[in-house]
């Protein structure tokens, strides 16, 4: 059996091991393959592991050996999942590996915006401690979480996690989702959550109801000093909304770990706005989170090699 990576650096740039992969067969690693290049890599393959590529329903036609998609990732829009199933391929997915890793990019970005950390070991750094009359200084006004409200959009495992934390900092949560469940939380209209919230968080996944939905109208129903994340997909958000809406002090800031395009082109209007922290889409990043992936991505294979599949997504 021939087993392919197509996408492997991404998820291992060589700080883990493939290993344990070789027992089922042949496995090939390729760190990325270009679109014109997948063809060629797979075209022998009975099973495939793939993350940003694309596999689209005329690629699939053209593969008849193919019986198995693993994504390394909980995201499924990188293949045509109906047309999978119809060509009798399985696909698998990522689900719930990165949520301790996400929610914790989450508060780092908001103690940024609120401690200025970064800001004051710079200028530390720089002298101006050495240079102060007094014993402390700061440079920019400092915030408190305790009292604070969070929104947060979509409440799937890590939108929990996000709850769970803020809890913790005294925070009083809002959610919104289009499927509330009985937990004990004060579910609301986006438009409340909008309005009432200092912090708002995405964590929905991208779909046509999704795509867009930070906006110039919505963001214009946020507080004006209210702080936005993005850690889900980037076109959840319009960026050039949110750039106008950052350039204009409609908001005080906001942090996003993911664009519309990545890596982005240079004249993406993000990477000019003010008080806009990007991180390149490491919210997954972590090495435990990683580590996590890769034995959920092996029991995947194994669980469909045995003939019970698990964490099917078509």
């Amino acid at each position: 059996m021939k087993i392919v990576n197509i996408d492997g650096y991404s998820t291992n740039p060589g700080d883990l091991s493939w290993e344990q992969f070789k027992k089922y067969g042949d496995f090939v690693v390729y760190d990325r393959t270009e679109p014109d290049e997948i063809y060629e890599r797979i075209k022998d393959a009975d099973c495939i592991f793939m993350n940003k590529s694309i596999l689209t329903n005329e690629m699939l036609d053209k593969l008849p050996k193919l019986k198995y998609v693993g994504l390394q990732s909980t995201g499924v829009n990188v293949i045509d999942c109906k047309a999978a199933r119809e060509h009798g391929i399985t696909v698998t997915n990522i689900p719930a590996y990165s949520t301790n890793a996400v929610a914790q990019l989450v508060f780092a970005m908001i103690l940024e915006v609120t401690n200025k950390v970064s800001l004051h070991n710079e200028a530390v750094h720089s002298g101006e401690w050495c240079s102060c009359p007094d014993f402390c200084f700061w440079k920019s006004p400092l915030e408190e979480l305790d009292g604070k409200t969070i929104g947060i959009i979509g409440y799937g495992s890590i939108g929990k996690r996000v709850a769970k934390i803020a809890d913790v900092f005294g925070m009083k949560v809002l959610v919104h989702t289009p499927h509330p469940k009985g937990d004990d939380v004060n579910y609301v209209s986006l438009k409340e959550l909008l309005n009432y919230s200092d912090i708002i968080t995405c964590h929905c996944p991208l779909n046509e109801s999704t795509k867009g939905l930070i906006n110039s109208k919505t963001i214009s129903e946020m507080k004006h000093d209210a702080i936005l994340i993005n850690t889900s997909r980037g076109p959840v958000v319009d960026e050039t909304a949110l750039a106008d809406a950052l350039n204009n002090n409609r908001l005080k800031a906001a942090c996003v770990d993911v664009l519309s395009v990545e890596p982005p082109s240079e004249d993406n209007p993000l990477l000019h706005a003010k008080n806009c922290i990007i991180t390149p889409h490491i919210a997954w990043a972590a090495t435990q989170t990683r580590a996590r992936l890769l034995t959920i991505l092996e029991e995947n294979l194994k669980s469909f090699l045995e003939g019970n599949p698990k964490n099917v997504v078509n």
